[in-house]
């Protein structure tokens, strides 16, 4: 009997020995950094993952081995794993890295849309991008119907928010121009709230018009009230715009980088210069400082305005104070 309870005594001492040493190497486990080399890896975790499948690419990649730690590990602390692309910097330990899988610390990329832009041109940042997922055919009109409640519209100009998108490897073109839209009917919801009272305006599809001639016309975010101002006041008098960019616009790809007097005096639907009133669609992607410069112009007389050689404009009450700026410019030129 004596023997025995030895025996037993032998065997839990051994048991307790085995265990405690087993927490150790667990602990140690937890504590140790994965072999990452160099000082970040790009790890892609495709939906549908498991946590073993999960332990089986860390081991393909040379950064973790398989074994029971992994499989405690995940059993007592159980977590759902997010898909996407993640950093995995220098340091990281086991424990971390499933903390980052579940948090959906995944890798944010940017793509930018400028504020000026065509449709064209967004089209063609989108279609560029490597890392977007491409479901669209940009260049066929019928795609607007799929990406928002553009039906029918033939001139997407001005209906796309141009600012710096987020997003995460697997998104789609689709789900930038869909938030690019959202955004802009937001602002321009937000422009059209907070307008003037005294606008020759009567839509907000007319303020989003008239925003894109402003983004067109100026850079500088201190002249887009005053620019504003010009138009606004030419419409209230009933004077043509007579605005270069919505003549180019309508030129399409006959523009070749000049405009002549002849195409001044060729008329379009876009032609500012032989018609009055706004021209029929947005030219360009107008930011928001365009859309609120549009819903509340600086007051003032200035009818005219040309540029000054410097980047900015030279703004004028009369014709002849107009003539005198342009002579001006065209000496320095």
């Amino acid at each position: 009997m004596k023997k025995t309870l030895w025996l037993l005594a032998l065997v839990s001492l051994l048991l307790a020995a085995s265990a405690w040493l087993g927490w150790k190497q667990y602990e140690d486990f937890l504590q140790t950094p994965l072999d990452i080399p160099g000082e970040e890896l790009v790890f892609l975790l495709e939906p549908g993952t498991s946590g073993l499948e999960i332990v089986e690419q860390l081991e393909r990649l040379g950064v973790s081995r398989p074994g029971w730690e992994w499989r405690l590990l995940m059993r007592l602390e159980p977590h759902v794993y997010r898909a996407g692309e993640y950093r995995l910097e220098a340091g990281i330990t086991p424990r971390q890295l499933l903390s980052k899988f579940s948090g959906g610390e995944v890798i944010q990329y940017r793509v930018t849309l400028v504020e000026g832009w065509t449709f064209s041109q967004f089209a063609a940042t989108l279609a560029g991008n490597p890392v977007l997922r491409h479901e669209l055919d940009l260049e066929d009109p019928g795609t607007w119907d799929s990406v928002s409640n553009l039906v029918g519209v033939e001139h997407p100009e001005g209906w796309f928010l141009p600012e710096t998108y987020q997003f995460t490897r697997g998104d789609t073109d689709r789900d930038i121009l869909l938030r690019a839209h959202e955004a802009m009917q937001q602002a321009l919801d937000e422009a059209w709230i907070s307008r003037d009272d005294d606008l020759p305006i009567d839509s907000p599809y007319e303020l989003l018009i008239l925003a894109s001639i402003i983004e067109k016309e100026t850079a500088l975010d201190e002249e887009r009230r005053q620019v504003a101002g010009v138009f606004t006041r030419r419409l209230q008098k009933g004077m043509r715009l007579q605005t270069d960019p919505t003549v180019i616009y309508g030129m399409g790809e006959a523009f070749d980088g000049d405009i002549r007097r002849r195409d001044l005096q060729t008329d379009t639907a876009y032609n500012t210069y032989t018609r009055h009133g706004l021209p029929p669609t947005p030219i360009a992607m107008p930011g928001r400082k365009s859309l609120l410069a549009a819903a509340s112009p600086a007051p003032g007389d200035a009818l005219f305005f040309v540029a000054d050689g410097t980047g900015g404009h030279t703004f004028s009450a009369t014709l002849d104070a107009h003539q005198r700026a342009v002579k001006k410019l065209t000496e320095r030129n």
